[in-house]
């Protein structure tokens, strides 16, 4: 194996022939070394390579020499079989290795070292290897990658050829990565018909998904869905046939057709179901809260004194509320106060002998929970115990509920549908629940507008904290902060020791001043590594862009060596030591966490997780990655297309995260996009320092422009309407 991209497929193989060595190259399966192969094609010279055989089929068969088997045996493939067990395995055996591995693999077992079980294993692993083979194999004709190809077969597996035959526009539901493009061109090159049942099912469902998940929105109305659809199946007219395909869509339980703003609207059922679902439970909480049975005001005075401070009236009212409310909302920005009334609260709850969950949205985010109020913290994950995926993701449901009176729950506007109704179902009625967070922040990355239509419904006790508390004369982050948030441009040219800001207006001298500031001038200025200091962007393209950042600065922080293993992924180089970024949930992703003597093992990598690689096997194509909260996961050839460096990441993967550095560059843009929102939310995340980068124009354009994409979601409705 010479060269293998996991993305398309494309393979430089070096060939053994009995004419000689022979370069071989095409779109391949996974294979193994010492494993034959008959390929056709034809020879070519390549100017930089010289002669190369272009294949254009390949077809896999069975090693038959000694050394030939012992080598693909001992390549990687079968799990728990190396060189000296493969060794061991062909001694006994011979030229009957194979076949004995195939049809009598408990034979093995009789080979010194080798369980029954053991045996068995290998014998799967045999069988399964050659039935990826062929599936790859045969995905590979509708221009299927490599990756997506190992996907869908560890999906469907022996049966991917019967589904996909069928409909293969399944595979947008079943597999991530997946678009309808990609399933669309496959069914295409089956034979099946742009007006099909199939392909207009598959549309519209597709177009449901796509407005949840990049816009937020639950509900979509039903001129606009038919019109979304035929522009992604770039068709016209059609109505009569998308209405029988809504309806049959309908009865199947997929969709739900309802009156939305007085329009006919459409919605994916679980989505219904899921908002439904939260606004019962809310009011049910409401409803049902047990009584605190404490003197507040003796309370609050100890409170004050043990903690040396005097709370404003905004703070009193935001823990009466808390202590006194079944579901109660705490919103305020930085520096208003939100930890000493957790804090405050928390002390009154445990001196009445309640017990008190504390979570937050993402690992970052618990951590900061934790080391602010000295309680343990988890993310709400975790709490719920999560172990994998399905309807059976959480240990903690309705019949298996969490243990704790009082639940609370920082960085609130980050959590989405499908969160907020795991946690719901997980906690008892009779339980407290209290939201905290800032209302101003970027809505939640998935479906849904959970904090905006709680705040909207007016139903629970809410308070609003605008005071200011935590800020120290020479810090402007805080100051800046609600200046940005309250339509105001923050103070770029006074000078501060953790607010900057550098007039660049090119973006090629922007990039050059992002390296010089993460590399030399602020470790040198500030005394910190360059690992604490973060770079942030609203978009990803450009030359100041997320990606063109990232590998500008991995080439500077983590240049290529001969003692740092590396492999290609498309336009990405993974090696190790890179700093790398989770973007989308994985439920299924394994990992362990060492903690002096204690090892702990889990299910679920999510989308914002940040860490290193520490290690990978350029020959199995495995990355392992140390996140930051100490656990270790291994990233195989089908993780890859959800990992990405970090060096730079997106101000929308920053939510619910601090970091001791912030670098943003503002250049202007899409007002869609460029708004004040954004900017708060960049700045907002910064612990120590603040560095803007860019046109005090573009800064400007930010801070006026107040422009929030609205959110179609049935919450708010729900709440009100006291379902």
């Amino acid at each position: 194996m010479v060269f293998q991209n996991s993305e398309n497929g494309y393979t430089v193989l070096s060939i053994f022939t009995e004419n000689g060595s022979v370069t071989a190259t095409g779109k391949f399966p996974i294979l193994g070394i010492g494993e034959r192969v008959e390929l056709e094609g034809e020879f070519k010279v390549n100017q930089k390579y010289g002669r190369q055989f272009e294949a254009q089929t390949i077809q896999i068969v069975k090693p038959t020499t000694l050394s030939s088997i012992r080598n693909y045996l001992s390549c990687g493939l079968i799990s728990g079989v190396g060189e000296i067990t493969a060794n061991s395995i062909v001694n006994m055996f011979g030229e009957k290795t194979l076949e004995i591995i195939e049809f009598y693999p408990e034979e093995l077992a009789k080979v010194r070292g080798i369980s029954l079980k053991k045996a068995a294993d290998i014998g799967m692993a045999f069988k399964e290897i050659k039935k990826m083979q062929e599936a790859v194999m045969f995905l590979q004709q509708y221009d299927i990658s490599l990756n997506l190809s190992v996907k869908i077969y560890n999906k469907y597996k022996a049966s991917t050829q019967k589904i996909l035959s069928e409909n293969p526009y399944c595979l947008i539901e079943d597999i991530d990565g997946i678009g309808f493009k990609t399933a669309d061109k496959i069914a295409s090159k089956m034979g099946i018909g742009e007006t099909s049942q199939f392909r207009l099912r598959a549309g519209l469902i597709y177009t449901l998904k796509q407005i949840a998940e990049l816009k937020g929105s639950t509900v979509v109305f039903r001129d606009t869905l038919i019109a979304e659809t035929q522009r992604l199946l770039e068709i016209s007219g059609m109505e009569e046939a998308f209405e029988s395909v809504i309806i049959s869509l309908m009865i199947t339980g997929k969709i739900k057709d309802f009156e939305y703003n007085g329009q006919s609207a459409i919605a994916i059922n679980s989505y219904y179901s899921m908002e439904k679902f939260i606004a019962s439970k809310l009011l049910m909480l409401r409803d049902n809260g047990m009584l605190v049975n404490t003197d507040f005001e003796r309370e609050i005075g100890d409170y004050q004194q043990s903690c040396n401070i005097t709370l404003h009236k905004s703070q009193l009212e935001a823990i009466k509320t808390g202590v006194s409310s079944g579901v109660a909302i705490i919103t305020g920005g930085p520096g208003t106060g939100k930890t000493t009334i957790i804090k405050g609260m928390l002390r009154i709850f445990k001196n009445a002998k309640l017990k008190c969950g504390l979570m937050a949205p993402t690992g970052r985010a618990s951590k900061r929970l934790e080391e602010q109020t000295g309680e343990e913290a988890s993310t709400i994950h975790r709490a719920l115990e999560m172990q994998g995926k399905g309807d059976g993701m959480f240990l903690r449901n309705e019949r298996n509920p969490l243990d704790y009176d009082v639940v609370i729950v920082d960085e609130v506007s980050m959590i989405d549908d499908f969160v907020m109704s795991s946690l719901l179902k997980a906690i008892r009625v009779g339980s407290r629940l209290i939201l905290v967070g800032d209302k101003d922040q970027l809505p939640s990355v998935g479906a849904g507008n959970v904090l905006a239509d709680i705040l909207a419904s007016k139903m629970f006790d809410t308070v609003n904290l605008t005071q200011i508390f935590r800020q120290s004369d020479d810090s402007s982050i805080i100051v800046n902060s609600h200046k940005i948030n309250d339509g105001e441009m923050p103070n770029l040219l006074e000078k501060s020791s953790d607010f900057f800001y550098s007039s660049t207006f090119e973006p090629e001298a922007v990039l050059r001043e992002i390296v010089e500031l993460v590399t030399t001038r602020i470790p040198n200025y500030a005394g910190i590594n360059c690992e604490d200091i973060q770079v942030m962007a609203p978009m990803k393209a450009g030359i100041a862009g997320v990606d063109n950042i990232n590998a500008e600065l991995q080439k500077a922080i983590n240049p290529p060596s001969p003692q740092k293993p590396e492999i290609a992924h498309g336009k990405r180089v993974f090696r190790v030591g890179d700093k790398v970024m989770q973007i989308k949930n994985n439920y299924d992703q394994e990992w362990v966490k060492i903690d002096g003597n204690i090892i702990t093992h889990g299910n679920g990598v999510f989308n914002g997780d940040i860490g290193y690689i520490d290690d990978i096997n350029v020959q199995t194509q495995n990355i392992v990655v140390s996140f930051e909260d100490g656990r270790r996961a291994g990233f195989s050839l089908v993780d890859y297309e959800n990992l990405t460096h970090a060096y730079a990441i997106t101000i929308h993967k920053s939510q619910g995260s601090e970091f001791p550095v912030v670098i943003i560059p503002i250049l202007g843009g899409n007002p869609m996009l460029f708004n004040r929102n954004l900017l708060y939310t960049a700045v907002t995340r910064a612990k120590s320092m603040v560095v803007l980068i860019g046109k005090q124009s573009s800064i400007y354009q930010c801070v006026k422009n107040n422009y929030i994409q609205k959110r179609f979601t049935m919450l708010k409705d729900f709440l009100c309407q006291n379902i």
